[in-house]
């Protein structure tokens, strides 16, 4: 790596610009990493840029050769969730052929049709290629240009405020089938999320992959990892949210609905301006969504004292735990906006110059 820092730094060296020509300029490199590296005269260099950094690699190392294929040994005695945990972790690393074969005897139907629903409701961009009665093979045909890390995480979020929404209004309108459909909604919230996930880990070691799903240093990959993990428990508060709409079975008085639905349309903002500050990469939207966020305490406590006020007891449980759902999406959406914060730091310092 090339960069003007501290030349006392440990393992750094200043080499001087040299003009060849008329308009070439040439760098020499350390003889020490050429020799470790095992470059010889005529071998090519691959340059990327990343801030004000240069990064050279040696040609051979951009795209290091890697199995593309890998196999999983089961048996029918394999519990099916400890194959679906096997499947993902060789997902997210990368491989782009998957096969689940045995030795010796048939797959189980229980196994077969597990695994098959299990990729379709869970992983993007995986299809089954083949199936026998040993051997189930999944290709991940999905390519990185056809959906950025930032389109996928978008369609994510997307999807977990329409699944809030939804579980409200099921809980306005005693609507058991909607909220049923928001839990099942929860599937394809995990979907895009894995798929981002496998992205990100295959972008920190491939500057060109980084490139291609549309970030554009590094270090932000652990941002938007942990960013997916808030918008996972959003969604995982919208199932909650519905489940216990589920379990209230009924309507309730009007007073409290409207004070849940204030909250609900409060939360839902703070989400899609932290959202929007991740996307615009706004740090100013950011910060508000993280001031705006800090009224929710006094929210829930006002909302909490009339749910206990109520003189049926009966749902009072499901409605708190309601509340506490919309007070941790609340608090998951500031989250996220303090990672915008961190992302987006250098407009601090742009901001000190003008």
């Amino acid at each position: 790596m090339i960069k003007s820092e501290n030349p006392k730094k440990t393992g750094e060296e200043i080499r001087k610009i040299q003009l060849t020509g008329k308009s070439t300029y040439i760098v020499s490199l350390p003889k020490a990493w050429v020799t470790r590296m095992k470059l010889n005269a005529g071998d090519q260099l691959a340059i990327s840029e990343s801030g004000i950094s240069l990064t050279l690699t040696p040609k051979a190392l951009v795209n290091p050769e890697r199995p593309a294929e890998a196999t999983i040994k089961i048996s029918q005695k394999d519990n099916p969730d400890t194959v679906m945990r096997k499947i993902i972790a060789l997902y997210l690393i990368g491989y782009n052929l998957i096969r689940v074969k045995t030795s010796g005897e048939n797959i189980t139907s229980l196994q077969r049709n597990l695994l098959k629903d299990f990729t379709r409701r869970k992983l993007v961009g995986v299809e089954t290629i083949s199936d026998s009665e040993n051997e189930i093979v999944l290709q991940i045909l999905v390519s990185y240009p056809e959906l950025s890390v930032e389109n996928a995480l978008r369609r994510m979020c997307l999807i977990t405020a329409s699944m809030h929404s939804d579980a409200l209004k099921a809980l306005r309108e005693s609507d058991e089938k909607l909220a049923q459909n928001v839990i099942t909604l929860d599937d394809e919230v995990d979907r895009f999320g894995l798929y981002v996930i496998r992205q990100l880990k295959m972008a920190v070691q491939n500057e060109r992959i980084l490139r291609e799903i549309g970030l554009s240093n590094p270090k932000d990959c652990l941002g938007y990892r942990v960013i997916v993990k808030f918008v996972e428990r959003i969604a995982d508060h919208a199932v909650k949210i519905a489940e216990n709409v589920v379990a209230i079975g009924g309507s309730i008085e009007t007073p409290v609905l409207k004070r849940i639905s204030e909250m609900s349309l409060f939360s839902m903002s703070i989400f899609n301006d932290a959202v929007k500050s991740l996307c615009e990469k706004n740090y100013l939207l950011a910060d508000s969504v993280i001031s705006k966020a800090k009224a929710v305490s006094l929210m829930e406590s006002r909302l909490t004292k009339l749910i206990y006020k109520r003189p049926d007891a009966s749902k009072t449980s499901s409605l708190r735990m309601i509340v506490e759902s919309i007070r941790r999406t609340i608090e998951y959406a500031s989250d996220i906006a303090e990672i915008v914060l961190n992302l987006n730091a250098n407009q601090i310092i742009e901001d000190s110059f003008r």
